[in-house]
């Protein structure tokens, strides 16, 4: 803990210093020292809490001022009496989030503006799916505020401190696809306070970089648009420019004619100052420095409408009682009849998870190059041992139970597919632990929870796992480390009917198993030539059941070699699943 005095009516400035949480001190802010001089009563207490183990957060300094702080963990702000306390808080959850200042305004009491917090790394926006806590309701630390809605799971949003819900700023359809800082709700700490923000409003609005990007473009498109209308009357045609003596087709100059090309205009319109009327590469440069109205390259409709325009004043002016003719082609307007459907559809927002799904896929098939290698494996030994393990010891585990130990064996004799890429240093990471996510499905989209250690843990252990992380998935009660990273993952559609299929890697992981179900498959007998010699080989083919599995895998990690050793590891250990008990 530590903490500086700010000076007070004499505006004395800062005494001492902010010491980071790492031991490390800073200077203090001009910004906080600006403040403190300005202060002329004691402020309010305000608390701010910083998720941003790095970011500089606005600091809100009585007098109204703010200055940039950063420190890991929680930062809170005490600016009573003009001294400023830091406190470093660890919340046992491990869940950080921020709040942003109160705006100063003396219209409102003392009170906290709650944002939406960051409850994973990689979210960025999210959806509040129900609230908690009513307005005027009170809170201490622990209660669950309201549940949020992340890229990956529904989490409980849960109080750090004590305080009394005055406003809930974004409710219902407001409160969809919020970005990260969002403010959401107002708290205060005296009862007294929650009918002062009845008709509250968070003043923290701003244009988007979208917006103010089509804003700014609003007033050079309206002039491009009004170009043509007041420089066109002044452009003519090749045909029609005064004192050119060749064909249209030969009225630029190679280099004019490349530049107009390479600008995308038509320079025929220019009147030329090279031999016989013919267009310069100067005349083009010039034109496009003044500005001068070209129409669009393979416009002809636009050149020929400004050529009869500028063919058409003069003759008028010459002889007012010719008529002139037009040259310009009228265009042909064809009817097109309405196209009518008795179908109805319903329009279904995709939820925030499924946003994030369709996201990280397609950066993955289009960045990760992706092959394939498919082995076909013999299940029949692997349901026999599924059978005397449920008969005589009373144990069950499913097929993908013995799919995914054999999977975590294979994995730790070829260690290559057990690995990552890093995008940012180019160099292939082999990871020291097996830690298999298995793709579940989800009313709201598909996720992977993890798996950990699975090398370690026998088939009753995985078993016993893989049922409490797909209900708690299915539930959306998972936390966020139960599904974040994972070194090989594992999709399995063989209970749906799916024989085979092809799977999107998952990054950083390198490669993940696509499964498919057994199929009870006719297998001819194979030949031994010494059997063929004393006539012995007259066994008849059997039947076996068949299962295709197919590796995706990053090219950048893993090579076909290492690929077939990896699959030819994994048909061993489930055409010898006795290995499994090892």
């Amino acid at each position: 803990l530590s903490r500086t005095r700010a000076a007070g009516r004499g505006g004395i400035g800062i005494v001492g210093t902010f010491h980071s949480c790492g031991g490390r001190s800073s200077a203090p802010s001009a910004a906080v020292a600006s403040a403190a001089a300005s202060t002329t009563s004691a402020a309010a207490t305000s608390r701010f809490f910083s998720a941003s183990a790095t970011a500089a957060a606005p600091v809100n300094v009585a007098g109204g001022r703010t200055a940039p702080l950063s420190c890991g963990g929680y930062n809170g702000i005490n600016t009573s009496d003009g001294i400023l306390y830091r406190h470093h808080h660890r919340s046992r959850h491990s869940r950080y989030y921020s709040t942003t200042p109160p705006a100063p305004s003396s219209d409102y009491p003392p009170h906290t503006l709650y944002p939406m917090p960051a409850l994973s790394p990689t979210m960025e926006t999210g959806t509040i799916s129900s609230w908690s806590i009513a307005e005027g309701s009170s809170f201490a630390a622990g209660d669950v505020i309201c549940e949020i809605e992340t890229d990956k799971a529904t989490i409980d949003f849960e109080a750090q401190d004590d305080g009394i819900v005055a406003k809930i700023l974004k409710a219902g359809d407001e409160a969809r696809d919020l970005p990260v800082g969002t403010p959401i709700c107002v708290v205060v700490e005296e009862e007294e306070d929650v009918a002062a923000f009845e008709k509250f409003v968070a003043d923290v609005d701003e244009p988007s970089v979208g917006a103010a990007a089509a804003a700014a473009a609003v007033e050079p498109a309206a002039t491009a648009a009004a170009s043509p209308a007041t420089a066109s009357p002044s452009t003519t045609t090749a045909a029609a420019v005064p004192d050119r003596d060749v064909p249209p087709e030969f009225a630029l100059m190679p280099s004019a004619r490349s530049i107009s090309q390479s600008a995308g205009v038509d320079a025929t319109v220019l009147t030329g100052s090279g031999k016989g009327g013919r267009v310069t590469k100067g005349d083009v440069l010039k034109a496009l420095g003044d500005g001068t109205y070209m129409p669009p390259l393979g416009d002809s409709s636009t050149a020929v409408a400004a050529a009869a325009a500028a063919a058409a004043a003069p003759a008028a002016t010459a002889t007012p009682t010719g008529s002139a003719t037009s040259t310009a082609k009228t265009p042909l307007v064809v009817a097109i009849p309405p196209i009518t459907t008795d179908s109805t559809y319903e329009d279904v927002p995709n939820n925030n998870m499924r946003k994030v799904i369709a996201k990280r896929l397609t950066e993955s098939k289009s960045q990760v190059p992706h092959f394939y290698a498919t082995v076909q494996i013999e299940l029949d030994s692997a349901l026999a041992l599924r059978k005397t393990l449920a008969n005589n010891h009373d144990v069950k585990v499913s097929v993908n139970d013995l799919i995914i130990r054999s999977a975590a064996l294979a994995l730790r004799d070829v260690p290559e597919v057990n690995g990552t890429y890093n995008v940012k240093s180019g160099t292939v990471s082999t990871n020291d632990t097996v830690d298999i996510s298995v793709a579940v499905a989800t009313p709201t989209g598909l996720i992977t929870p993890i798996v950990p250690t699975t090398d370690a843990l026998g088939l009753s252990d995985i078993s016993a796992k893989v049922k409490d992380l797909a209900t708690r998935a299915r539930d959306g009660k998972l936390a966020p480390e139960e599904y974040q990273g994972g070194t090989f993952c594992i999709s399995n559609l063989g209970m749906f009917g799916i024989t085979e299929f092809s799977a999107v890697i998952n990054p950083p992981q390198a490669a993940i198993l696509a499964v498919g179900g057994g199929v009870r498959t006719i297998v001819p007998t194979e030949w031994v030539d010494d059997e063929e010699k004393n006539g012995e080989n007259d066994r008849r083919p059997g039947i076996k059941t068949i299962m295709t599995a197919r590796l995706s895998a990053d090219r950048r990690v893993v090579d076909e070699p290492t690929a077939a050793l990896f699959l030819s590891a994994l048909n061993k250990y489930l055409a010898k699943p006795e290995l499994l008990m090892l």
